[in-house]
């Protein structure tokens, strides 16, 4: 049995946004002050995550913001030809003496005497709401460059973010990520996210109903799941979507699909910025069961 229509354009619809404004342009104000210990010149602060995507439900609650230092760089030149490699490292060949490391520590001790509360996790810094600010994490960063072209002088380059959790490099588009999706919204008469905040605001509702752990899903892999559905799906009534969605996604090579900045696969095991193909299949299954049931 099918969830009612009525139900999934209650889901389609974006959260309140009025309190994540104030909140990020009070943080993003005090980040750039100028008793900051980093050199502002150097620094980049901007949304990602559901309130940077515009896909934010009901439930959601903490923004996310990424501080990034681009005053010196982490970099992947694989993708390129030995020649193009040696002329790269010709060029870069000696480090940062201001780099990610300084960088982290003085953004950290910064954001520790601005608020109170403050959580370092595993990835960023939380930052407990209070008076009308919503919770709010950090990402201390710093520029990362992936590499598939170089000459001196010029040179071709996925320009992201790059930061370490228990000793690993994580290496993360946001950028792409939400102009890519920005772009799919635009070219799918306006659907794509609202049947992203469906797809998320079932995943909420199975979490609370018992029936998908928590953290199976995050948003940012559901976005990047549905980005891969060709546009021809996001047409008709909200529930016609919802079907031809799901089942272009299952019966698609999971290998083949990739993030929604199309710079990382979305499905690969043992990786810190892919989805786990169990948990990949375990929400898919869930998704089905709570449709018909």
């Amino acid at each position: 049995m099918a969830i009612a229509e009525a139900q999934l354009e209650t889901w389609s619809q974006q959260g309140k946004t009025g309190q994540f404004t104030d909140t990020y342009n009070s943080i993003r104000g005090n980040l750039l002050d100028a008793s900051a210990p980093y050199p502002l010149k150097d620094v980049e602060i901007h949304l990602q995550g559901s309130y940077g995507n515009d896909t934010n439900v009901w439930a959601d609650s903490d923004v996310d913001i990424v501080l990034c230092h681009n005053g010196a760089f982490y970099y992947d030149i694989t993708g390129m030809s030995q020649g193009e490699q040696d002329a790269f490292k010709g060029v870069f060949s000696t480090n940062a003496a201001y780099g990610y490391n300084e960088f982290k520590k003085d953004a950290e001790g910064f954001i520790g005497g601005l608020y109170n509360g403050v959580v370092p996790g595993k990835k960023a810094l939380h930052i407990p709401g209070n008076n009308g600010r919503r919770d709010a994490d950090v990402l201390v960063c710093q520029q990362f460059r992936r590499y598939y072209s170089y000459e001196p002088g010029v040179h071709g380059c996925h320009y992201g973010v790059a930061f370490y959790v228990n000793g690993i490099r994580v290496e993360n588009f946001p950028k792409q990520h939400a102009e890519k999706c920005t772009a799919k919204h635009q070219a799918t008469n306006q659907n794509f996210k609202r049947v992203v905040r469906i797809f998320k605001n079932m995943r909420n509702t199975m979490i609370a109903k018992g029936m998908l752990a928590d953290k199976v899903a995050p948003s940012y892999f559901i976005e990047g799941m549905l980005s891969n559905v060709p546009n021809d799906k996001y047409v008709g009534s909200y529930q016609d979507m919802f079907v031809e969605c799901f089942n272009w996604i299952v019966a698609a090579d999971e290998s083949k699909l990739t993030t929604g900045s199309g710079l990382h696969w979305l499905v690969r095991d043992n990786s810190s910025v892919c989805w786990s193909s169990a948990n990949f299949r375990t929400f898919t299954a869930a998704l089905k069961k709570f449709w018909e049931t």
